[in-house]
């Protein structure tokens, strides 16, 4: 209540709100607060497993399958990732291949970004001047 008064409300729509209520107070439907659920789920900063685990999990109860799954899966997967895998030849047709080459996509990109960092530490090391030993 202390934030609709100072309009700090994070809630897109009232509908959104008051499925947030009654999550929080009981009396909710399940399956309308698993749907908002997964419609507000993102991958942030978790690598793909952590977010397919999560995402399995508010998925389950919330009546969704097929291509309405793969289109909240879609959305909720970072951006680059999400780009790759529809730019994709051929793109994957169930959400079992969608979780499948999007783990993928996410550990090459993981790798890449360390093995950039190595690269630099290398190079920043390789530009130190050598210490001398003076006898």
């Amino acid at each position: 209540m202390e934030e609709l008064k100072v309009g700090e409300v994070e809630y897109e729509s009232a509908g959104e709100f008051l499925v947030e209520i009654k999550k929080e107070f009981g009396g909710g439907d399940k399956k309308l607060v698993k749907v908002a659920e997964l419609k507000r789920i993102e991958q942030e900063s978790r690598n793909m497993e952590e977010f397919i685990q999560d995402f399995k999990k508010v998925a389950r109860g919330s009546g969704y399958e097929g291509h309405p799954l793969i289109e909240e899966f879609k959305k909720g997967i970072n951006r680059a990732i999400r780009r790759k895998l529809i730019e994709a030849e051929i793109q994957p047709s169930s959400i079992k291949q969608w979780f499948s080459r999007a783990i993928a996509l996410d550990r090459n990109w993981r790798e890449s970004r360390r093995e950039e960092e190595r690269l630099r530490r290398k190079k920043e090391n390789s530009r130190a001047p050598a210490l001398r030993l003076n006898n």
